[in-house]
């Protein structure tokens, strides 16, 4: 028999997945920190916007708070994405049954944030070798993900996977399950509750522990 830890850790098929909805989570589209907007069209990919790229590194409230403050990052916001279930709820992802991960959409401006910059942070915030999990949170939501909006950024985001591996190997430690994908596929906004929720609650969970291995990317190595 399966426990429920072990099922939450396999990928639901598809044709199992929760039905969701048409209608999409409403949220306050003002980020609590700065108050830029957090959805709109300049969000999607035009060419006049900022770039954009969704990163799982576990438990998004303390994975949003690691890129909200970075310099040339214009926004974030914090949802569900590279699953199968239009719209899902929270309860519905923590399910495991909706196919998701917990992603940070990251908008950032290209002239003033090199992608590689984004990346180093986002390697050395997790441990990207722990497969449908993060620490003690257990499921597929947890898993680590690059989600790419253009072609460099893929190839950027493979490059600087395998320079990560061989460091990661020379320490000793395992290999990456990292989901890279491009295109990146539809992201839904979660509850306004979630929105920089470690913002709104200074003192509430964090569940982020890097490897302690430094990323070389960047750093010509």
């Amino acid at each position: 028999m399966v426990g429920i830890g072990a099922y939450k850790q396999r990928m639901v098929d598809p044709s199992q997945a929760l039905p969701g909805r048409a209608t999409p989570m409403p949220v306050r589209n003002a980020h609590h920190v700065h108050g830029r907007p957090i959805a709109g069209p300049h969000l999607t990919g035009t060419p006049d916007g900022p770039l954009t790229v969704q990163f799982g590194m576990g438990c998004f409230w303390g994975a949003e708070r690691k890129f909200w403050s970075i310099p040339g990052v214009e926004t974030t916001a914090v949802g569900y994405a590279g699953g199968y279930t239009p719209n899902p709820t929270y309860r519905e992802v923590c399910s495991g049954e909706t196919g998701h991960a917990e992603v940070v959409l990251v908008a950032y401006d290209p002239a003033q944030l090199a992608f590689d910059a984004l990346l180093k942070t986002f390697w050395e915030s997790h441990d990207p070798t722990q497969g449908m999990r993060q620490g003690n949170d257990a499921g597929t939501q947890y898993r680590s993900a690059i989600h790419c909006t253009t072609q460099a950024q893929f190839d950027a985001a493979i490059a600087s996977r395998d320079a990560y591996q061989r460091k990661l190997a020379e320490a000793g430690l395992g290999t990456i399950t990292t989901e890279i994908r491009f295109p990146a596929l539809a992201f839904y906004y979660a509850e306004d509750e979630h929105q920089q929720y470690l913002s709104k609650n200074p003192m509430g969970y964090c569940g982020l522990g890097g490897t302690g291995v430094s990323c070389p990317i960047g750093l010509g190595a």
